[in-house]
C-alpha cells in the first residue's frame, strides 16, 4: 500500500519549507503554502532562479506571527498582517495583490536578498484560477496547490545520477508538498489523475516542469552545480524541450492529511503498481531535513 511520507508546506516563496506530520489542505493547498511572497517593488516576485539565498531563509509561523532567520542578519519577528495597505504582486502566470507586511519585513529581506525587496501576504479576497487538466486555486505558487513526488522517482534518478559519477541529491531539491512511498514503478505521479488520502482528494493538473532551483543545496542556499537537471534532461524531457520531474495537482476536496495516510489511486492514465512490501525510509542523502526548501 502506498503512503504519505513527508509532507511540507513553503510559508514564503522561495525560502525554506516546514515540514509537518499532518496537515489541514484548503483548496489552495497545504495551509500556510506559499502564504507570503517576496517581492520586487513592482510586485514581481523575487524566487531562488536570481536570488540562490533564499533557500537559506527559515520562515517559520507562530500563531500570528512569522519568524524569520537567515545567515549573516538578526532574526526577525513581526506580528502578521491579514489585511491592509495592498501592493502589486505577480507570479507566473498570475497577477494581482497582496498585503504588504511593512518597512520593518521589507527592509529585513532587501539586506538577505541584496535587492530592494517587500514581503506581501495573501490578501483576503485573493482569488485565482489555475491551468491545467483540472482547474483549481492557490496561493503564491508558481501555478498550482499541490506538487507530488515518489521516492521511487527519486531513487531511479539518483541511480542515474551515480552511474555518471554524481553524488546523490535529496528530496529538497525539488521542493514536494506531497512524497509518496511504495509505488514500485519511477514517475507513477505522471499517470495518476484522481486519488484520495485521509479525508483529501487531489487530481491531476500537468507535469512540473523544472527550472534551475533543483541546482540549489536548500541547505546552505548556494548553487552547487549541473545535477540533477543534467541527469534529468537525459531521460526527462517532454514535447517542448522541457525537462519534468514531478506532478501538479488541483485540490478537489479539502481536509486532514498526514504522514503515513494511505494513497488510493481512484484514476490513472495507466495501472498503477505498489511495491510488495514497506519501503524503508529515505537514506540520508534523499531525505529531507526538518525544514526544507
Amino acid at each position: 500500500m502506498a503512503t504519505i511520507s513527508r509532507l511540507t508546506y513553503y510559508p514564503v516563496k522561495g525560502c525554506a519549507g516546514t515540514s509537518v506530520p499532518s496537515a489541514e489542505v484548503t483548496p489552495a493547498g497545504l495551509a500556510h503554502d506559499r502564504e507570503f511572497l517576496v517581492a520586487a517593488p513592482d510586485g514581481d516576485f523575487r524566487s531562488q532562479r536570481r536570488f540562490p539565498v533564499m533557500a537559506a531563509i527559515r520562515p517559520r509561523l507562530v500563531g500570528g506571527r512569522l519568524e524569520l532567520s537567515a545567515p549573516g542578519v538578526e532574526d526577525l519577528v513581526i506580528d502578521v498582517r491579514k489585511d491592509g495597505p495592498r501592493h502589486p504582486a505577480s507570479t507566473f502566470r498570475w497577477s494581482g495583490e497582496g498585503v504588504h507586511q511593512g518597512p520593518a519585513a521589507a527592509e529585513w529581506f532587501s539586506t538577505v536578498v541584496g535587492k530592494p525587496s517587500v514581503l506581501l501576504g495573501v490578501a483576503p479576497d485573493h482569488e485565482r484560477v489555475t491551468s491545467g487538466e483540472t482547474a483549481g486555486t492557490a496561493a503564491f505558487a508558481d501555478g498550482h496547490a499541490m506538487l507530488v513526488i515518489s521516492e521511487s522517482s527519486l531513487g531511479s534518478l539518483n541511480e542515474r545520477i551515480a552511474e555518471r559519477g554524481g553524488e546523490p541529491v535529496p528530496m529538497d531539491r525539488f521542493r514536494p508538498n506531497v512524497v509518496v512511498r511504495g509505488w514500485a514503478e519511477p514517475h507513477t505521479e505522471d499517470a495518476v489523475r484522481r486519488l484520495h488520502a485521509g479525508a483529501v482528494e487531489i487530481a491531476y493538473a500537468n507535469l512540473c516542469v523544472r527550472c534551475a532551483v533543483p541546482m540549489v543545496d536548500q541547505e546552505t542556499g548556494e548553487r552547487s552545480g549541473p545535477e540533477p537537471i543534467r541527469t534529468l534532461a537525459t531521460y526527462r524531457r517532454n514535447d517542448d524541450g522541457g525537462v519534468t520531474f514531478g506532478m501538479k495537482a488541483a485540490v478537489t476536496k479539502a481536509g486532514q492529511l498526514a504522514v503515513g495516510d494511505a494513497v488510493m489511486v481512484h484514476s490513472s492514465a495507466e495501472p498503477i503498481r505498489s511495491t510488495a512490501a514497506a519501503e524503508p525510509p529515505l537514506t540520508a542523502t534523499a531525505s529531507l531535513p526538518a525544514e526544507s526548501g
